[in-house]
């Protein structure tokens, strides 16, 4: 049992703390941040360390403490507290809270971006015929909605049909991407907005203008009208263009992500045929109506709704590959400093 101090004037004697009262067991701790009781404290512990030095420790700072503080007074210290220029103690919070907060803050930028995203696109959707709502019921703005913003797309790709399309694969390829990050399992608020970009920034610079251009190329190629042209077209967009058009997508990919020319080849070379056969799988059916019905001017917007789906397979294959080689190089990186 912690022993408390207390002198006489005829004897000095250790009265154990159990015989204190409530109040002068509570303020022991305080004694030793109250500067008026220096003294009177200075010269308890002098006493006390004279008639039992085992039961003495060394104190922070023999300078202001001779040295030595009875442990009895040590251990009463409340949990969290420290001696005067004890470095060591004193409240710290968790190191965990910082994180937390990024990564609320983070689910809440990216919900913001969907939530700001989505409005806008079904405010422009439901707004098409605004001009005209005048003497308009509900029925009637749901009934022609459909059309007019058909009719609004085709206005705008022949005033500006390259950037019609940009903007579309832009749209698309941002969309896809997010779809493959909740595919590989994160939560619908918790994706990698940077990836996401990088995605939707190759789909518009890219897929959309070198679209327009390839299928109009297509056609200048194979002029026929017969129907055994349809499956010509489409093992000929099976074959080089899927391959340039996946290289371009996985090359540019690479070099948003800062990564050297001789990475990403080898990336590119290690999954260039599993993505072309995996677009064996979905695109040859997609085609036949992409050449067999589809007019030339509005392939692009069937494609992009295709390619919803293949993005994914795309984004995913591209993503596995580079975070696969971080996480070997930092596997190598450790067990190279272990060996040290």
């Amino acid at each position: 049992m912690a022993a408390s101090v207390a002198t006489s004037p005829a004897c000095t004697r250790l009265i154990p703390s159990s015989h204190l009262s409530a109040s002068a067991y509570t303020a022991a701790p305080s004694l030793v941040r109250l500067a008026g009781s220096t003294r009177r404290l200075r010269r308890a512990l002098r006493v006390s360390a004279a008639a039992e030095p085992a039961d003495a420790l060394p104190g922070p700072g023999a300078g202001e403490l001779d040295g030595v503080v009875p442990a009895g007074l040590l251990e009463e210290l409340p949990e969290g507290l420290a001696f005067q220029g004890d470095m060591g103690g004193g409240f710290a919070p968790g190191g965990g809270g910082g994180d937390d907060g990024n990564k609320m803050l983070d689910r809440g930028i990216n919900a913001a971006i969907v939530l700001s995203a989505s409005t806008y696109a079904l405010t422009k959707l439901l707004t098409v015929d605004q001009d005209y709502w005048h003497g308009w019921t509900i029925f009637e703005i749901l009934r022609y909605m459909p059309e007019h913003n058909w009719s609004a797309y085709e206005e705008a790709l022949k005033a500006n049909p390259v950037l019609a399309k940009m903007m579309i694969s832009g749209v698309v390829y941002s969309l896809g991407d997010w779809i493959a990050q909740c595919y590989e399992g994160k939560p619908i608020f918790e994706f990698d907005r940077t990836r996401m970009f990088r995605s939707g920034l190759v789909g518009f610079t890219l897929h959309g203008s070198l679209s327009h251009y390839y299928y109009h190329f297509c056609e200048s190629l194979f002029p026929f009208k017969d129907w055994w042209a349809v499956p010509v077209k489409v093992a000929f967009d099976q074959t080089a263009w899927s391959a340039l058009w996946n290289s371009i997508y996985f090359v540019a990919l690479g070099f948003l992500r800062w990564e050297s020319p001789s990475t990403i080849f080898r990336e590119l070379k290690a999954t260039f045929f599993p993505m072309l056969t995996a677009g064996w799988k979905l695109w040859p059916f997609a085609h036949l109506i992409t050449y067999g019905v589809v007019p030339i001017e509005q392939r692009l917007l069937w494609v992009d709704c295709v390619e919803l789906i293949w993005v994914t397979i795309l984004s995913t294959y591209s993503n596995e590959k580079s975070e696969a080689r971080i996480l070997d190089d930092s596997s190598t990186t450790d067990t190279q400093d272990n060996s040290r």
